[in-house]
Order: structure tokens, then sequence, then C-alpha cells
């Protein structure tokens, strides 16, 4: 019996499909230190997966690019409003963002303002020094908002181990409804 290419060639187009889909592999979470090495990446509000955003960032905010920089991070590990200076650039990065692929993970995303400047920095590791951790209360209420995602469930179910008797209240701030 002959095999049917069609059908493979179905069953791998599935299969690639299915795991675009997929939350990535959870990573323990690093200490909370004043300094850190994580890995980096960065992103562009022109890329593909941002365009329906534009420059906006998860907190409704425009991306910002000059003396403070936005980045995305999952908000468990990097509460929103922790800013950090890279090291050896002198950078410094706002969390105001966060992205599917970051949740569960160590990964910082850095915005860049354009495509050249993002791929230029590609994937890096490097040490960062915390200027100042955002608030944990304020990241977990605005999540709790667009609670109906994967990403988001698995950052609010680590929040929780942080901030165990959370109770919802109205939260003033607004979060953009998205999905990263």
């Amino acid at each position: 019996m002959k095999p049917n290419w069609r059908l493979w060639l179905s069953a791998l187009l599935l299969f690639l499909t299915g795991c675009a889909h997929q939350l990535p592999p959870y990573e323990k979470p690093l200490p909370q230190t004043a300094i850190e090495k994580v890995r980096t990446t960065a992103y562009t509000h022109s890329e593909k997966g941002h365009h329906r955003y534009g420059n906006q960032s998860a907190l409704g905010t425009p991306l910002k690019y000059g003396a403070i920089n936005s980045a995305a991070a999952d908000w468990a590990r990097w509460p929103a409003g922790t800013r950090f200076r890279i090291k050896t650039t002198g950078e410094i990065f706002e969390i105001d963002d966060y992205g599917f692929a970051l949740a569960g993970t160590n990964t910082i995303d850095l915005y860049k303002p354009t495509r050249k400047a993002m791929q230029e920095w590609g994937v890096r590791r490097v040490t960062i020094q915390i200027l100042q951790w955002g608030n944990p209360v304020r990241s977990y209420l605005l999540l709790a908002k667009v609670k109906s995602y994967r990403h988001i469930r698995r950052m609010l179910k680590e929040m929780k181990k942080v901030i165990p008797n959370q109770q919802p209240q109205p939260c003033k701030a607004t979060l953009a409804a998205r999905v990263h």
C-alpha cells in the first residue's frame, strides 16, 4: 500500500498549526534581586504579530523609545512598571507590555522602533539592574480584566502564589483588551 502524501502533508500542517498556539515551556522564576542575568529578545510595532495593536502597549499607552523604553515580560516575574537598566548599554526600560510567548518564561522583550533595530538586537543574555519594581497587585488587577486568554491565566496563576488573598477591586487604570 502506497503512503498518501496528501494525508502526510495535512497531518504535518495540522501539527505545525497546533504548535503555534501552545504556550511556551514553563521556566522556574528567577529570584527577584537587584541584579539579574536575563535572556532578552526584541520586538517592534510593525512586526506581523503586533499590527493589530499599533504602537500601543498593554497598558494602552504609546510604546516608548528614548530616555525610557518600553519592554514586555511576564508580569508575574516583572510587574508592570518595573524599570531596569541594561548594564552593558545603559539603556533604561520599563515593563508596560506583555506577550503570549513570554508567559511563564524568564525572557524580557525589548521594544525597538524599527525592524532593523529589532533584528540587530536579536537574542542576547544581558545583566540588568532593577531600578524600581512595579506593583504586583496593580498588575494582577489589570490582567484579571482579560483573563480569558491562556497566557494571561498562566500569569495570574503564578501571581496568586505571591498575592494569595487578592480580592478583585475596581481599578481606575485601563488595560487595552488585547492578546500579545
